[in-house]
C-alpha cells in the first residue's frame, strides 16, 4: 500500500488519488526543490533552486560546478531528514536541462538515483 500522493498529483484508474512508494516519492520530492523558482511558493519564498533559469545561460565549468554545488546545498537544506546528497551532475545541451542526482535514503541507507530532465519550452 503507498503513503504517499504521487507527483504532479493524478487519479489513478479505481478513480482515487494516486499514491506512490518511499523510493518514487523522494525522487518527487527532488524533482519539486530543482525545478520550482525561489519566490513561486508563496509561504515559502526561499524554497526551490531556480536551475531553470540556467538552460539557456552560456555554458562553461565553472557555471556547471557552481550549479552542482548550489543544488546540492538546496536538495541538502530542504530534503535533509531523507536524504544525504553524494553527488550532483548537471548537463545542459540546446534547450534541454539534465541533472543526476544520486543519494542515499537516510531511513534505509539504499544508494538511490535521480535522473530528471526539463525542457524550457511547452
Amino acid at each position: 500500500m503507498s503513503r504517499h500522493l504521487d507527483f504532479p498529483f493524478r487519479i489513478d484508474a479505481r478513480g482515487r488519488s494516486a499514491g506512490t512508494t518511499d523510493e518514487d516519492h523522494v525522487r518527487d520530492l527532488i524533482e519539486q526543490v530543482l525545478f520550482t523558482v525561489p519566490g513561486e511558493r508563496v509561504n515559502r519564498p526561499d524554497f526551490g533552486s531556480g536551475v531553470l533559469q540556467l538552460v539557456f545561460a552560456p555554458g562553461g565549468q565553472e557555471l556547471a560546478g557552481a550549479v552542482e554545488y548550489s543544488l546540492q546545498g538546496a536538495l541538502q537544506r530542504w530534503l535533509a531528514d531523507l536524504i544525504q546528497v553524494e553527488r550532483v551532475e548537471v548537463a545542459s545541451e540546446e534547450a534541454e536541462l539534465r541533472v543526476t542526482v544520486r543519494y542515499v535514503l537516510l531511513s534505509t541507507g539504499e544508494p538511490g538515483t535521480a535522473v530528471l530532465e526539463q525542457g524550457a519550452g511547452p
